[in-house]
C-alpha cells in the first residue's frame, strides 16, 4: 500500500514537471529563456519545451505599440508658452535588447519626447510652431529612432495632437485672423469690381468696334452694289449699241449688195445723192458739207435735169432737133 501510495505521488510529480516545461508563446510574441539567471535564447512562437524550475521564459508582445506624451509647456522662440502633446508609435525589434538594455522603456521615451519637443517647439516661432507639425514630427521620430535604437525598438511614427497658445494668445489670433478675413474681403470685392469694369468696357468697346466694322462693311458692300449695276448697265448699253451698229451695218451691208447686185447706173446713183441731201438738209442743220467728189454727181444730175426739161415741156430732143436741122441743110 505504501508503495502503491509513493509511486502515485512520484508519478503526479512527473506530470507536474512536464507540465511545468512545456509553454506556449503565441504568434505577436517572442520568449526569452533564462537559465539560473542567465540569458540562454530567444524562442519564437508555438509550443515551447523548457526545463522547470531551472529554466524561465518571459514574453515579450512585438506589436506596434502607442505612448502618449502628457502635455507640457514649452516657451517658443518668440516668448510665448504653449501646451503641446504628442504621441508615440513604436515596434520592438529585439527582444533581448528591450528586455535587458531598458528597465522602464515607456518611462524612457516619454521623457525623451518631452525633452526634444522642447527642443524643437523652443527654436521655432508660435506661426512657424503652428504650421509646422510635419516638420516637427519627422524631426523629433528621426531623433527618438536613434535614441531607441540601442533598446530594440524602431519608432514608426511621431504625431504632434495639440499646440495650445494661452487664452490671451489666442483672441489676439481670433482678432488677426478676423482683420486679415475682413481685409481679404474688401480686397476681392474691389478687385471684382474692377474687374467688373474693365469687363463691361472692354464689351462696350468691343461692340463699338463691331459697328464700325458693320458699317463698314456695308459701305463696301453698297459701293460693291453700286458699282456692279453700273457695270451692269454699262454693258447691257454696250451690248445695245453693238446690236444696233452691227444691225446697221447688216442694213448697209444688204443695201450695198442689192445696189450692187442690181448694177445702177449713173442716173440712179444721182436720185439716190438728191434723196440723201433732201435727209440731210431736212431743216435741222444750218451748214451742209458736201464733199468735192460731189461736184461730178452733181454734174450728172444737172445733166439729167436738161434732159428731162424739153420732155416735160413737149419740145423734141436735142438729137432730133439736130437731125432736123441736118436734112434742111442737106
Amino acid at each position: 500500500m505504501f508503495v502503491f501510495v509513493l509511486l502515485a505521488v512520484v508519478a503526479l510529480v512527473v506530470v507536474l514537471f512536464l507540465i511545468a516545461g512545456v509553454k506556449i508563446v503565441r504568434p505577436y510574441e517572442r520568449g526569452i529563456v533564462e537559465r539560473l539567471g542567465k540569458y540562454k535564447e530567444t524562442k519564437e512562437s508555438g509550443l515551447q519545451i523548457i526545463v522547470p524550475f531551472i529554466d524561465t521564459i518571459r514574453r515579450v508582445d512585438m506589436r506596434e505599440q502607442v505612448v502618449d506624451v502628457p502635455p507640457q509647456e514649452v516657451i517658443t522662440s518668440d516668448n510665448v508658452v504653449v501646451s503641446v502633446d504628442a504621441v508615440v508609435f513604436y515596434e520592438p525589434t529585439d527582444p533581448q535588447r528591450l528586455v535587458y538594455n531598458i528597465a522602464n522603456f515607456v518611462l524612457a521615451i516619454t521623457k525623451l519626447a518631452q525633452t526634444n519637443l522642447r527642443n524643437l517647439v523652443g527654436d521655432l516661432q508660435l506661426d512657424g510652431a503652428l504650421t509646422s507639425r510635419d516638420r516637427i514630427n519627422a524631426a523629433l521620430r528621426e531623433i527618438l529612432d536613434e535614441a531607441t535604437d540601442k533598446w530594440g525598438v524602431r519608432v514608426v511614427r511621431v504625431e504632434i495632437q495639440r499646440i495650445d497658445p494661452p487664452p490671451d494668445v489666442m483672441a489676439a489670433m481670433h482678432e488677426q485672423m478676423k482683420a486679415e478675413r475682413t481685409r481679404r474681403a474688401t480686397v476681392t470685392e474691389a478687385e471684382g469690381f474692377r474687374e467688373s469694369e474693365i469687363t463691361r468696357a472692354e464689351g462696350e468697346k468691343q461692340s463699338r468696334i463691331l459697328e464700325a466694322e458693320g458699317q463698314r462693311q456695308s459701305a463696301i458692300l453698297a459701293a460693291e452694289g453700286e458699282a456692279q449695276a453700273v457695270r451692269t448697265v454699262a454693258e447691257a448699253e454696250s451690248y445695245r449699241l453693238q446690236t444696233v451698229a452691227e444691225g446697221e451695218a447688216e442694213a448697209t451691208r444688204q443695201v450695198f449688195q442689192a445696189i450692187h447686185d442690181g448694177d445702177p447706173t449713173s442716173d440712179v446713183l444721182a436720185v439716190r445723192y438728191l434723196e440723201a441731201l433732201s435727209q440731210i438738209a431736212d431743216g435741222r442743220a444750218t451748214k451742209i458739207i458736201v464733199p468735192t467728189e460731189f461736184s461730178g454727181v452733181l454734174g450728172a444730175v444737172t445733166g439729167i435735169a436738161e434732159a428731162m426739161r424739153p420732155i416735160a415741156d413737149g419740145e423734141p430732143e436735142a438729137g432730133s432737133m439736130a437731125a432736123s436741122s441736118e436734112s434742111d441743110a442737106d
